[in-house]
């Protein structure tokens, strides 16, 4: 048996060969904590964490374009034998045909943005708030660096231990559709702090994008209760900069639920799903605040907005929905 170190060193090696379905949020696939499957006799593999009956499974098949039929099929009869049923999310819209040859309903479940770096600019009256919101948080005396893991775990892990208390009694922290600091390959991420009096403040941590969109993914970021206000946008800003002298071509801002429900449909998507995805993005702060995270990114003016998608192996149904957040820990 293949140890999970190895399999997620795999995982990484598939994402890196095979990324031209241009998921901006492919490196999830080598987090910790996650199960693969392999077809013999075929590259690339499935990622995916068994939760109660379904198999959640990150994004389409990790393979070559003429493989990942192939692999999906296996994937199916592998969940047939554990008594399992299939929802696949984060899927893009290249990752659909294999699904749809299966018979799998497939949903817009929401959207990822990213900015171009290469015209990117905060000048101008659009952008004067978020200029004014960033200078007053630099006025307080934070200071902005690119760090290394390493050297911070214990002031993260306070901080992240405070931010955690600030959301409620019982609450986990998430996972799954989350990045994570720490680990085997912390080493592919970078972490940038804001800190006063050597008093860790907030910090960002960024992941590796690949694709035809190669740069990085504003990931986790997390702040103390105290911290003022405008100090993750000017973290943000002083990775922009950074990124930008070393001609990082994107930043990515990753997945919301709910928003940009707007792309084309895929033949046989279910209207009912995409009506109660709509009633979430009204309604459905206290599940996800996908209001709130999308105005943080809208602040930066994204170039691209990516739709995103689920499948259900058996029709879209709530309690293979829920099953997805379970395997978050967001319930």
């Amino acid at each position: 048996m293949t140890g999970m170190l190895m399999e997620s060193d795999i995982a990484l090696d598939a994402i890196r060969r095979y990324s031209d379905a241009d998921n901006p949020s492919a490196y999830f696939a080598f987090s910790e904590g996650n199960s693969y499957y392999r077809l013999p006799g075929e590259p690339g593999l499935i990622v995916y964490r068994p939760v109660g009956r379904y198999l959640v499974q990150f994004g389409g098949p990790f393979a070559p374009a003429g493989s990942r039929s192939r692999l999906l099929r296996g994937f199916v009869e592998f969940a047939a034998g554990e008594g399992r049923e299939i929802v696949a999310v984060q899927l893009q819209g290249a990752d659909a045909p294999p699904y749809l040859e299966q018979g799998f309903t497939v949903n817009q479940m929401g959207a990822s943005y990213a900015v171009d770096l290469e015209t990117f600019t905060l000048a101008g009256t659009r952008f004067m708030q978020l200029r004014n919101k960033i200078s007053r948080a630099l006025r307080t005396g934070i200071q902005i660096s690119e760090v290394s893991y390493d050297d911070w775990r214990e002031r993260i892990d306070e901080l992240d231990a405070a931010w955690l208390g600030t959301k409620g009694e019982g609450v986990k922290e998430l996972e799954f559709l989350v990045g994570q600091t720490g680990g085997r390959h912390q080493h592919l991420r970078r972490l940038f702090v804001a800190e006063r009096e050597g008093r860790l403040i907030g910090y960002v941590s960024y992941s590796p994008v690949y694709g035809s969109r190669p740069g990085w993914m504003h990931d986790l970021s997390r702040r103390q209760p105290d911290s003022p206000p405008g100090v993750m946008e000017a973290v943000n800003k002083a990775a922009v900069d950074l990124f930008r002298e070393e001609k990082v071509r994107w930043l990515h801002f990753g997945f919301t639920p709910f928003t940009s429900l707007d792309a084309p449909k895929f033949p046989g998507y279910s209207r009912a799903f995409h009506w109660f995805m709509t009633y979430l993005w009204e309604h459905g702060a206290h599940i996800y605040p996908a209001r709130t995270q999308l105005a943080y990114k809208e602040k930066w003016a994204p170039t691209l907005v990516l739709p995103e998608y689920i499948a259900f192996q058996h029709g879209a149904s709530l309690p293979a929905l829920v099953h997805i957040f379970r395997a978050c820990n967001a319930i």
